[in-house]
């Protein structure tokens, strides 16, 4: 079995049309989906808000 690990860049607010398009065209079967957390500032730091800045995204290949 082999497993392929795709970075993708995001932006939560707009992108959800892309990741559908993304996730739709890989060739193997999605395994995991993994977000990155990045903290900007206070609120952020305190856990209050949190804004994802890309996925990894384990796919299984055929």
């Amino acid at each position: 079995m082999k497993y392929k690990v795709h970075r993708f860049e995001i932006n939560m607010d707009k992108d959800q049309q892309k990741l559908e398009d993304f996730l739709n065209n890989l060739k193997g079967e999605v395994v995991s989906i993994i977000p990155n957390n990045q903290n900007l500032g206070l609120p952020q730091v305190m856990g209050l808000a949190r804004r994802i800045d890309f996925l990894l995204i384990v796919e299984k290949a055929n």
